[in-house]
């Protein structure tokens, strides 16, 4: 006896977004910090990074599956998106076409978007340096794509090697971009600005001279480095 299936359409027009204050509060933290109280989970493959160090971006995802070379569902995604949206864009890590131009990365900016995720190329990258809007890649092309092939929209996709579902809080600087799931953002908030406090207390303490890391030693016997009672 088979079970009753239900096979969702390939393109999804909506999905759960985080409320706008959850992503305000989540945004004014780095991802590095996100990165850390999520359990040093969800941070892309370095390969995908800003276009500028001086990018950054946050907000929800919304996810987009093409084939490598074609971008014809990142039109239909752009079609669909909300001022906020970050575009997430599974490009199978191609670089041997660019999926994004200027022309598409300015409707963006139009558009209200908060940024661009793609595992794959872009180019005109000089003129998307000068426009400023968040785009992170990996690398860039000069070929342009094609516009024949069916994908999806809105369904989970695997970019720099993380799942990203639509929805999901997404955020991107020089360092990289990581992704926190849906259902874990807001409970995260509190671990971030606490990690915050502690930061700035240490940092505050090294400008005082106290520049050994005072678990260092701990570690290291729990490694097997040092014996019981041997110090560095």
């Amino acid at each position: 006896m088979t079970a009753n299936l239900v096979v969702q359409p390939d393109v999804l027009r909506s999905f759960p977004r985080l409320p706008p204050a959850v992503v305000a509060a989540a945004a004014t933290f780095a991802p590095a910090i996100l990165a850390d109280v999520a359990g040093r989970r969800g941070a892309l493959h370095g390969r995908i990074a800003a276009l500028h160090p001086a990018m950054r971006f946050a907000g929800n995802a919304l996810t987009v599956e093409v084939r490598p070379g074609d971008n014809l569902m990142i039109h239909a995604a752009m079609a669909m998106a909300q001022p906020g949206d970050v575009l997430v864009i599974d490009g199978k890590a191609d670089q041997t076409s660019a999926l994004m131009g200027e022309i598409m990365i300015s409707s963006c900016l139009r558009l209200g978007l908060a940024g661009v995720v793609i595992d794959g190329a872009v180019r005109d990258s000089d003129a998307l340096r000068e426009l400023g809007f968040a785009v992170f890649s990996f690398g860039t092309n000069p070929n342009g794509p094609t516009k024949n092939v069916p994908g999806r929209i809105n369904h989970p996709v695997s970019v720099g090697g993380v799942v990203v579902r639509p929805g999901d809080f997404i955020t991107g600087d020089a360092d990289g971009v990581v992704v926190v799931e849906r259902e874990k953002i807001e409970g995260l908030l509190p671990l971030a600005r606490q990690k915050v406090r502690d930061e700035a207390r240490r940092i505050e303490a090294v400008g005082q001279g106290a520049t050994s890391a005072p678990w260092l030693e701990a570690a290291l016997r729990r490694a097997g480095v040092l014996a019981e009672g041997e110090a560095l």
